[in-house]
């Protein structure tokens, strides 16, 4: 009795096995798709400029280093940096000792060419002298004049004094110094002219911009303060060893270090020029955009089935926290915003209240 109860047991597992092996030709039903809860965000067209990005230095339109026009021993130095000054104001001065004695030298000179030239003409007259020699006289008394009038305008330039009004940068030189004829002493900036920013941009930017585009300049002394300028000039040629070309941006008000001082210079300076030009783009919120490589991304919608759908798309620019799509989004009306990590094809979507 119990080996039948065995054998019935045995029996009974061989043909569940059996049915089993027959079953497994048919599938068990697929586990069904997750839903993913999505929130989507409308499309907007624009016509927008894509922001030119950069870095330079501020300074003045006009800084100039001056200089003696001649060379010599430096008496004084009354500039210091940062010093305001008028123009006019007496910034440096050389020993006048040597100086001095050449424009005496050159007078004593043209005092004896102008008697020689009053003697020629009067044997001239007398039939003493050839007009030869009248005439030769009369070119030693020129030169000699020549010599006089270039000792005085060296002996003025022994001084060096503010071409306008501005403010000191640099003082280059001391008292006792000698120097080279135009060997500088004082770095000036011309506060006529106000303070520009130089930035250099790239050839795929330079076409873009022209002269008057807005810009804005920040500086890392101020944090949070945005200062106004406009493009004055964009470079015609490349900097040769560098290949970027050369853009000058003005500033509307000046920079200063301190509110009541001197005009600041040599500040490192970031810049965001918009360009007049414009062109139509469509926009969509930053956190729409998936596996961004350098202009290339994409980002779901939601098809007239209800079905999730990838489009490719080209990234213009950013702007704000919207991302500028220059293609890839025709006939799209919204984009998935919340969600969008989750997508993939043949998912189930449900809109999420906004």
């Amino acid at each position: 009795m119990m080996r039948r109860t065995i054998g019935g047991v045995v029996a009974a597992s061989a043909l569940a096995f059996a049915l089993a092996g027959c079953g497994g030709k048919h599938e068990a039903p697929a586990a069904a798709a997750a839903v993913v809860r999505v929130t989507t965000a409308p499309v907007d067209s624009a016509a927008l400029a894509r922001p030119v990005l950069g870095s330079g230095l501020l300074s003045g339109k006009e800084e100039v280093p001056l200089a003696f026009k001649i060379g010599g021993v430096v008496a004084r130095v009354d500039a210091e940096d940062g010093q305001v000054v008028r123009a006019g104001a007496k910034l440096a001065t050389l020993e006048l000792t040597e100086i001095g004695a050449l424009v005496d030298k050159a007078k004593v000179g043209l005092d004896k060419a102008e008697r020689d030239l009053a003697r020629a003409r009067a044997l001239h007259a007398d039939s003493v002298v050839t007009r030869e020699m009248l005439e030769n006289a009369q070119s030693a008394r020129d030169a000699a004049a020549a010599d006089f009038s270039s000792a005085r305008f060296n002996a003025r330039h022994a001084s060096i004094v503010a071409p306008t009004d501005g403010v000191v940068l640099r003082r280059l030189a001391e008292p006792g110094a000698t120097v080279a004829p135009g060997t500088p002493i004082v770095l000036f900036a011309s506060s006529s002219r106000g303070q520009v920013v130089r930035v250099g941009v790239p050839d795929r930017d330079v076409v873009r911009l022209g002269a008057g585009d807005a810009a804005e300049v920040r500086f890392d002394a101020w944090p949070g303060r945005t200062f106004a300028g406009r493009v004055t000039t964009v470079g015609a040629a490349a900097t040769p060893g560098v290949g970027t070309y050369e853009i000058e941006i003005r500033l509307d008000a000046p920079v200063r270090l301190h509110d009541d001082g001197a005009a600041a210079s040599g500040l490192v300076a970031d810049v965001t020029i918009t360009p007049a030009r414009r062109q139509a783009v469509k926009l969509v919120p930053i956190e729409a955009l998936l596996e961004g490589d350098s202009d290339r991304a994409h980002v779901w919608t939601i098809g007239a089935d209800g079905a999730p759908v990838r489009r490719d798309v080209r990234v213009a620019f950013l702007d704000g926290d919207r991302a500028a799509i220059a293609s890839g989004l025709d006939g799209v009306t919204e984009v998935v915003t919340g969600g969008a990590a989750y997508l993939s094809d043949g998912s189930r979507v449900e809109r999420s209240a906004k």
